[in-house]
């Protein structure tokens, strides 16, 4: 058995984040024991569908865990938890013993029904590397998905040279979160920088060399990406009987109801929704580093509740956007962007008219703005939303 202060499971920004959170509280890194599935140490996952893409070095990614002096064990998937005995039991057999427990598995892609083995599911740098060496091959790649994946690497791909088509359900990229003018022509946008894009369209099964469509037409694929969304890693939660309802349920402390020695954090946590109220679960990096660090610290008896507002951001060609809180399309919206590449920002109002979340749209550095309006929860008065985009071809 070999036993640990804290032990740390799952090895992505959220599990990196924890254990510097615990050193500050903490400062003793022989305490600390971190556990990851994957056999590389920490790093960053948005350089994956961008930065990699535009020249960064790969070197940039690693989050430098090592430099803390923590015990690190990488390649060991933990795969059971004895909550009474404070013990976790990794693939290997070996066996752990500790005294506060993180989880911080994260997530997964979510799948297609007809899966295929060749078809790429970007999440990993082993998945980035596959990629990169079809794409430096020129293949020709069909990415599945309009989302922030999908959209994200189909722009890296076609900067890349690489002949890329992307094909998706809804009528235009993003229209899950961005108002429809902005999303359609977001289409146009694509088509002008060499994506074929095929928007409206459900994908009915993989064969080696082309992607069918509901309609009857196949799509020419050397290689196939999809881009469907994540599934939060609550498996091992779940079968330890820890309250699970979409994520691993949580105080704002990041504890685990009716326990002072399990918590979790980032992707797999459901939180208190704070100024959004509700309980709520966040995929992205900002709410991995800072939820992951405080809940880290509370660990270690910091006791501070998570008041953060997480932002995300996206990289689209030559264009850009951060944004904070909800941003749903079925909510109403004010505009005021007047052509896809000018600076702009969308106010999402919930029935109230009080805002739910802000857009900014090639603008940079305001997300503090965007917090402070919706933490204000002020009634936003009606205004005529203004076209985006709508005369471009």
């Amino acid at each position: 058995m070999i036993d640990t202060r804290y032990l740390v499971v799952g090895g992505g920004m959220t599990g990196d984040a924890a254990c510097r959170g615990i050193l500050d509280v903490d400062p003793d890194p022989d305490a600390v024991l971190l556990l990851s599935a994957e056999h590389h140490p920490p790093y960053a996952r948005p350089p994956l569908t961008k930065s990699l893409w535009k020249g960064k070095a790969e070197s940039t990614i690693w989050r430098g865990t090592a430099e803390l002096g923590i015990r690190e064990r990488l390649g060991r998937r933990v795969v059971e938890l004895d909550l009474a005995a404070r013990t976790a039991l990794d693939d290997r057999g070996d066996t752990y013993v500790y005294e506060k427990l993180l989880l911080a598995t994260g997530g997964r892609p979510r799948r297609l029904p007809f899966d295929d083995d060749d078809v790429i599911y970007l999440r990993t740098l082993d998945d980035y590397h596959r990629l990169r060496r079809l794409a430096d091959a020129a293949a020709r790649v069909v990415v599945i998905g309009g989302g922030f994946i999908g959209s994200e690497i189909a722009a890296a791909l076609a900067i890349n040279g690489t002949p890329v088509t992307m094909v998706f359900p809804e009528p235009g990229i993003g229209a899950r979160v961005l108002p429809a003018t902005l999303s359609t022509a977001l289409n146009d946008y694509y088509r002008d920088r060499g994506v074929h894009m095929v928007a409206g369209a459900a994908v009915t099964g993989i064969r080696r060399g082309s992607v069918m469509l509901g309609d009857g037409r196949t799509l020419p694929a050397d290689a196939v990406v999809a881009g469907l969304g994540l599934e939060a890693n609550v498996e091992l939660a779940e079968a330890a009987g820890l309250p699970v309802a979409g994520g691993i349920v949580v105080d704002a402390f990041g504890r685990v109801a009716g326990r002072d020695d399990v918590f979790a954090a980032g992707d797999v946590a459901s939180f208190p929704g704070g100024a959004l109220g509700g309980y709520r679960r966040v995929e992205h990096e900002d709410h991995a580093k800072h939820h992951g660090r405080l809940v880290g610290g509370n660990m270690a008896g910091a006791g501070e509740p998570y008041e953060h507002l997480p932002f995300f951001y996206s990289d689209l060609f030559d264009l850009g956007y951060e944004a904070v809180g909800d941003l749903d399309s079925r909510l109403d919206t004010l505009t005021e962007i007047d052509e896809l590449d000018a600076k702009g920002r969308v106010c999402y109002l919930d029935r109230e008219r009080r805002p739910r979340g802000v857009l900014f749209w090639n603008v940079f550095g305001e997300v503090e703005a965007g917090r402070s309006l919706i933490a204000a929860g002020e009634v936003v008065p009606r205004e005529p939303p203004a076209a985006v985009g709508g005369t471009r071809r």
